[in-house]
């Protein structure tokens, strides 16, 4: 075992003096160490459940002759931090903790792991330091939260970020946005509809990585407890059966997460989660491979941002084993391991149907003929973007581009009502290193569809969207503003086509003459773990993964290239 490092032996005698001081006796001791990692918080419903679970994760572990080992590590709440400086640290925080993840679990030479999350940035960094340290574990999302009820309507923190949009616009008052902000959020649980939280907890499990139906019970079901209570046992049975993450991770699990994240129109953060996920297993999978898993696979789940149901409706309708028993009906998913030893098919097999449901449909009565995202490319996005089509189904939108140079400045133009129909709003230095950290447009997205203005505005970013985002919206546009990229380019009033059918992101106006007078703008951040992110970050196009082992010099070489105009 890996802790007979820290425990064996005449030498290992200090440590096992500490061990025995957090009450560890000598049977306790001998026994495999399993990490208990959760990203418990009360700042939020999304992690307020989690502390919970790991006594129950626990108890699996000992029951299964382990002994648990618990480690707090930190979270950032996106629907706190959406629309001020605090976004920043949401993206950043995957990679923090991953990064202590690993280092609490490797760091005392543990076994095994059960990694327990509960939003958007914690599900991602669960996976990826699953697949980083290769050790036996898994992966359990504490779940979402129920959907609150306005006007006897349900309703999920998507309204409360809409209700702003339209109190901004007079269509309703004080009281209206107050009763909408307090009916909203119920109880413990990540957002309620197919944003980031809940399709990455079904990347999760069709990654093998999370057992079927586990990540699906809500936050507040009384089967939350004993889901977390098998996963501390299936953690000591991976260990006992030496199965890996990496043995299940693969190009055949990774094309699976992106047709059933295409197939319930999931966030297009689920993209740039993959590819990170994909570089720490070392996976060969880009981008454009998410193209093919949107194009051909329609949607048939009717979900928040763009449909009518929340997860607990998805969880009523027999959740992600559902979702993937139509698309293996279909022959739109291929067989792979997951945790359990049994394999996807199987799991999803063995998973009960619920008769008179509308959630979810067949793949030969789909709500939409393709997926939820496209990705584009052209002279705004040499490397790649992504085109959400959680909307009204329109692949197509040319205007005039109305710029801006953050995320503020964009609201308060969308709030003072200078964002018209036909504009084309491009916020810009919102990358992974301009922002830094990549913030989500939520609040202007949000604001957009509460003013009326979501079927006749389009919005492009270097940042990225919130899963609760619908509408006409390209994010990732890679590269990024701050290196050099085309959208940096850009000024007031350029006409910008975008076109799904054609995969085409394209302005005319003369970019190489532009070229010649622009200079890199200073950091905005020259200190702490902001600075440092914004000078390891790569581009969206690859997951926007730190990267420690690139020198300066390769940085500049690689990250701009004035004379080739293009930046990776």
């Amino acid at each position: 075992m890996r802790s007979d490092l820290i425990k064996t032996g005449p030498d290992r005698a200090p440590a096992r003096a500490m061990l025995r001081a957090t009450g560890l006796d000598d049977d306790a001791i001998a026994r495999p160490l399993v990490a208990i990692v959760h990203t418990w918080s009360n700042v939020s419903p999304c992690n307020l459940n989690l502390r919970e679970l790991a006594e129950h994760a626990a108890a699996g572990v000992r029951a299964a002759g382990g002994t648990p080992v618990e480690f707090n590590t930190i979270a950032v709440t996106d629907g706190i931090a959406m629309g001020t400086q605090g976004m920043r640290a949401s993206l950043i925080s995957r990679e923090v903790i991953a990064d202590s993840i690993e280092l609490a679990v490797d760091g005392h030479c543990l076994d095994a792991m059960v990694v327990l999350c509960g939003c958007d940035k914690t599900i991602p960094a669960a996976a990826m330091a699953l697949a980083r340290m290769n050790i036996p574990g898994v992966a359990l999302y504490g779940g979402t939260i129920a959907h609150g009820t306005h006007d006897r309507h349900p309703i999920t923190i998507q309204q409360v970020f809409e209700a702003v949009g339209a109190h901004g616009a007079g269509k309703i008052d004080d009281a209206e946005l107050s009763a909408v902000e307090r009916d909203a959020c119920p109880g413990a649980g990540a957002c309620g509809g197919q944003f980031t939280a809940n399709t990455m907890a079904m990347v999760l499990t069709t990654l093998g990585l999370s057992p079927m139906g586990f990540n699906d019970i809500p936050a507040t079901h009384p089967a939350k407890a004993q889901a977390a209570f098998r996963c501390g046992e299936l953690a000591m049975e991976a260990l006992r059966e030496e199965r890996y993450p990496r043995d299940l991770l693969s190009v055949t699990s990774m094309r699976n997460a992106a047709r059933m994240v295409a197939a319930t129109a999931g966030s297009t953060n689920a993209v740039l989660h993959l590819l990170a996920i994909a570089r720490e297993a070392g996976i060969p999978w880009t981008l454009e491979d998410f193209e093919p898993a949107s194009k051909h696979t329609p949607v048939i789940a009717d979900l928040l941002p763009g449909g009518r149901y929340t997860a607990v409706e998805l969880f009523g309708a027999g959740g992600s084993a559902r979702v993937a028993q139509e698309l293996i009906a279909a022959n739109m998913l291929d067989d792979a391991p997951t945790v359990t030893g049994r394999s996807l098919f199987t799991e999803a097999a063995a998973a009960p149907r619920a008769n008179n449901q509308d959630v979810i449909h067949p793949v030969n009565q789909p709500l939409k003929p393709r997926g939820g995202y496209s990705i584009l490319y052209g002279n705004l996005a040499p490397e790649g973007c992504i085109l959400k089509l959680a909307g009204k189904g329109a692949t197509h939108f040319e205007g005039r581009a109305r710029v801006f140079e953050s995320e503020e400045q964009a609201f308060a133009a969308v709030q003072a009502g200078s964002i018209v129909k036909g504009d084309v709003v491009v916020i810009r230095n919102e990358g992974p290193a301009g922002g830094p950290g990549m913030r989500e447009m939520l609040g202007v997205t949000a604001a957009l569809i509460g003013r009326g203005l979501g079927d006749d505005v389009a919005l492009i970013t270097d940042g990225r969207f919130s899963g609760a985002t619908h509408g006409f919206m390209v994010g990732h546009i890679a590269p990024e503003a701050v290196r050099g990229g085309p959208i940096a380019l850009l000024e007031e009033g350029d006409r910008i086509r975008i076109d799904a059918d054609s995969r085409q992101i394209a302005t005319d106006a003369d970019l190489a003459e532009r070229r010649r007078h622009w200079q890199a703008p200073p950091p905005k951040v020259t200190r702490g773990a902001l600075a440092k992110y914004a000078r390891l970050v790569g581009s969206a196009s690859d997951g926007a993964i730190t990267r420690a082992f690139e020198s300066d010099t390769q940085r500049t070489h690689s990250h701009q290239s004035a004379d080739a105009g293009v930046t990776t």
